[in-house]
């Protein structure tokens, strides 16, 4: 009787101290430590709102957001696209200057725009590791999430890819998806009689992922269009993810939305393996290897790398790599196209320089890579120096996340360098 008392007296300790060590971690969590973070940014000068329980900032976020989702933008009078895109880090920005922070949830994240401290993150490396996140991995990791050793080997492979010989010769492919886009639009403008109205965003988000298809993964849109359309969606549910506040192990409960991110992986992976292993039969088979990204990445996985005795890609890397250029290249670039497609609209003066330059340079032929250098109006630079002094790349608008080793994470606010430095 004495024994089963003292095993149950010794039962009731250890379950109480369990729950008064989980019970003091969720306060550590919630409240201590970020107080105590609190405490320290704003010893070292910079300034910010006071944290709230449980959901910093994020509640406010979320409603300046949908306020300013809620209205058209001016564009004839401002390209300031940051008041939309991320109202609450401007209006931070604005309230409290470019030493400041905000909170995501009970993590702070510190503003970084003076550029000698974004040189200070981008060379300490080992004091500012890449940002590892479940919603990055369900999106796309690859080259762009790896480090050291294995950043160094990724980069070593794929970097043959995109020497100037290799683009070179991407050049047809580039070709081909612009002339059937335009002719898509030509037979959409004769049946309405001379013009009509085209939503240009459709149009070259096909554009977009029909050149990669074809550069990368020696297919066509068609082949991969249930890839984009799922990373699409991946996207938007990983963004809806970020926006809330991140709960250890909330991931693993089987919620909708959990469900609904791990499925979109495994029929991604699924689907991309499927591509892989029709081209590593191709090979074995005897066939010359394609010369484009996909070629290169299987090539790695069949010779040892430099003859250093170093194996090349495995299928998941392969995998990963892969995502990661359907993902990275095909939003950024059809949104960039956009963009220019707006500026250009509203400064016609530039839109007639560059159209009479190519009739000038090409005439009726197909564009050429030589041809290309000779463009000064039709540049990147050129076109966006020069068509507007508040214009900037839709990309500048990137806010990167860090996490440091003070359990804090940084901002580097890139639109903010772009204007400090007069890029814009």
């Amino acid at each position: 009787m004495e024994v089963t008392l003292a095993s149950w007296v010794a039962l009731s300790l250890v379950f109480i101290s369990i729950i008064v060590r989980w019970a003091w971690s969720v306060l550590d969590w919630v409240w201590l430590k970020p107080k105590t973070l609190e405490r320290c940014l704003r010893e070292q000068g910079l300034q910010g709102n006071s944290y709230r329980f449980f959901y910093g900032d994020l509640k406010e976020n979320s409603i300046l957001l949908k306020h300013a989702k809620s209205k058209p933008m001016n564009l004839s009078t401002s390209h300031d696209i940051a008041p939309r895109l991320i109202p609450f880090l401007d209006q931070t920005v604005k309230t409290y200057g470019k030493n400041s922070f905000v909170w995501m949830g009970p993590v702070p994240k510190v503003n970084i725009m003076n550029p000698e401290d974004m040189k200070d993150v981008f060379t300490k490396l080992d004091d500012f590791p890449k940002p590892v996140s479940i919603g990055k991995k369900l999106v796309a990791t690859g080259l762009t999430s790896y480090e050291g050793e294995k950043w160094a080997k990724h980069r070593r492979i794929i970097n043959p890819s995109f020497h100037v010989e290799k683009l070179k010769q991407m050049l047809p492919a580039f070709h081909k998806s612009c002339d059937e886009m335009i002719k898509e639009w030509e037979s959409l403008a004769s049946k309405e009689g001379s013009s009509c109205l085209l939503d240009v965003w459709t149009s070259l988000q096909h554009l977009t992922a029909d050149v990669i298809s074809r550069t990368a993964f020696g297919s066509s849109y068609q082949e991969g269009r249930k890839i984009f359309e799922l990373i699409k969606e991946q996207i938007v549910l990983v963004i809806n993810t970020l926006q809330s506040v991140h709960i250890p192990g909330w991931r693993f409960l089987p919620t909708k939305m959990n469900k609904r991110m791990n499925k979109i992986d495994k029929e991604v992976k699924s689907l991309l393996k499927g591509i892989i292993n029709k081209r590593e039969k191709a090979i074995v088979a005897g066939e010359a290897s394609k010369d484009d990204l996909l070629g290169t990445l299987m090539e790695s996985k069949f010779k040892d790398i430099q003859g250093d005795g170093k194996v090349g890609m495995s299928i998941e890397d392969v995998i990963e790599e892969c995502k990661l250029f359907y993902f990275a290249g095909q939003e950024t670039t059809s949104v960039l196209l956009v963009w220019t497609m707006i500026l250009l609209g509203q400064s016609q003066n530039w839109q007639d320089r560059a159209r009479q330059e190519v009739l000038q340079v090409f005439g009726s032929n197909k564009p050429d890579f030589d041809g290309l250098s000779h463009l000064k109006v039709v540049s990147t630079q050129y076109i966006y120096t020069s068509t507007s002094k508040l214009s900037f790349n839709y990309n500048c608008m990137k806010w990167i996340g860090i996490p440091t080793t003070r359990n804090k994470e940084k901002f580097l606010d890139e639109k903010g360098l772009m204007h400090d430095l007069h890029f814009c």
